[in-house]
């Protein structure tokens, strides 16, 4: 019987990309456990996250960690600013309850700040675009752990009063959502995942 052939060292990385990119998937708060995420584990998530490509080295992204009871102390203030900034009639329970829940079902919840270069030489958009790469990172490096993530942005998000409330008060600065970082309920199955043709997606320009 042939031995199996050998895969080279550049296969064996990008098959090894490959897994973790496509095994990626948005797992709620409400499907994540109770278990408590290893300060190591954390750690390491964080660090990758600060590893995203930035131009001009401005590093633009900012975290912000809510854990134990710093979790509540967010949850109010999510349920309190959807009450300040929505009119009275457009409120909606359902949204208002959710607030209030989804940080409490997740150990760890990382707001996503950008704080915007004080000469602005990189356009905003980059700035942005680099946080939304750090996140990816965490999210990666999250899955690779076994662990539930999910990015999640309700409006309010984007609001001045939420902006200030984490500590950025250059208002050029932005909250960009909430990281939740989690166990799967479940850690013997995980979500399938599915995307379009990648044909409809891309045009080949050759000459």
């Amino acid at each position: 019987m042939s031995d199996s052939p050998k895969l080279d060292p550049i296969s064996l990385r990008l098959a090894a990309a490959n897994a973790l990119i496509r095994r990626r998937r948005t797992i709620k708060p409400k499907d994540m456990s109770e278990k408590t995420i290893e300060k190591e584990h954390l750690a390491a998530i964080l660090e990758n996250g600060n590893w995203a490509p930035t131009h001009g080295m401005t590093q633009p992204w900012r975290f912000f960690v809510f854990t134990e009871d710093g979790r509540q102390r967010l949850a109010d203030y999510l349920q309190s600013l959807y009450k300040k900034l929505t009119p009275e009639a457009e409120v909606q329970p359902a949204k208002f309850e959710k607030l209030g829940t989804s940080p409490l079902q997740a150990p760890v919840v990382i707001a996503v700040g950008m704080s915007r270069q004080d000469i602005e030489k990189i356009p905003e958009i980059e700035e942005i675009e680099a946080v939304a790469c750090a996140v990816q990172n965490m999210h990666l490096t999250a899955s690779a752990l076994g662990m539930a993530a999910a990015w999640l942005s309700p409006p309010i998000c984007y609001s001045d009063e939420m902006r200030t409330w984490l500590g950025m008060p250059d208002e050029r600065d932005k909250c960009l959502g909430f990281l939740y970082l989690g166990w799967p309920k479940d850690e013997t199955e995980w979500p399938e995942g599915t995307r379009d043709d990648l044909t409809d997606k891309v045009v080949w320009v050759n000459k």
